[in-house]
């Protein structure tokens, strides 16, 4: 289910980037959290628990860290995001990470969830190989659901035919087992290369497995960087057929998981 612009740069494409933060109740209530398997191992890996969360959004993932034991800042561009992470109780500053200001702080581990693509991949390097300690760890890591055939099928039909000017294409990250986001994976260690400062990047995967109702999904699918711009009655068209669709499979079904990280230590 991808949601990125083809065709160029993700973090050049701020229509989409900057629309997550129009409904931060929905975009909180029903995005994934991370699996604990990956946040156990990030902490166990990094020198130390201070952790710096770029692109934090609403603060999934921040409290996951936060829940471990963790002393954690998040950067987030959106201020509506912002505002709602920090009502659940994660400490954030409103800027965009190229141009973030650290005044001299320095952390243990520098974590991105389902963000690090809106990032400029070497601006963003140099600055977080700047705010890390040596031997801190960078961590980028995005969810892939790969849900139904049918379901996945009946949304990109009903978006191309409904938003044929859209600049994201729907078929354009692999789907899984293969290489999820595997291209922009490559663009993002070599980005780390380029900037320096970083050992040889190194990539992980953790699958797992969600059962949605059909109103769960239909809940979750407007907070996809495909939809959260389109026009709300074109937005209502295309969940009304991905929805019927669901009912013809009985009303749920079952979204494979894959959550894809790339890690990086700080010379």
């Amino acid at each position: 289910m991808p949601t990125l612009p083809s065709g160029q740069e993700p973090h050049r494409y701020r229509q989409a980037a900057e629309s997550f933060g129009t409904d931060v109740e929905r975009y909180d209530r029903t995005r994934p959290a991370y699996p604990p398997e990956l946040i156990g191992h990030l902490i166990a890996t990094a020198p130390g628990r201070e952790v710096l969360d770029v692109g934090a959004g609403t603060g999934i993932e921040a409290r996951q860290f936060q829940a471990a034991g963790c002393r954690l800042l998040g950067v987030e561009p959106d201020s509506r995001m912002a505002e709602f992470a920090r009502r659940s109780g994660v400490d954030v500053e409103v800027a965009k990470f190229e141009e973030w200001d650290p005044a001299g702080r320095r952390f243990d581990l520098l974590v991105s969830g389902q963000a690090w693509h809106w990032v400029d991949p070497v601006a963003g390097a140099a600055k977080a190989a700047e705010v890390l300690r040596p031997g801190g760890l960078l961590a980028a890591f995005w969810h892939v659901p790969e849900p139904p055939e049918e379901v996945a099928n009946a949304l990109a039909d009903a978006y191309r035919r409904l938003v044929p000017d859209s600049p994201i294409d729907l078929d354009s990250v692999p789907k899984q087992p293969s290489d999820p986001y595997g291209p922009l994976i490559v663009k993002v260690a070599d980005g780390l290369r380029d900037a320096g400062g970083f050992g040889e990047p190194e990539r992980s995967r953790h699958d797992w497995d969600r059962v949605y109702t059909r109103d769960e999904w239909l809940d979750q699918l407007p907070t996809f960087g495909s939809l959260t711009w389109v026009e709300s009655t074109v937005r209502q068209e295309i969940l009304a057929e991905v929805g019927a669709v669901i009912d013809g499979l009985g009303g749920r079904f079952t979204v494979r998981y894959a959550t894809v990280a790339i890690t990086a230590v700080r010379d």
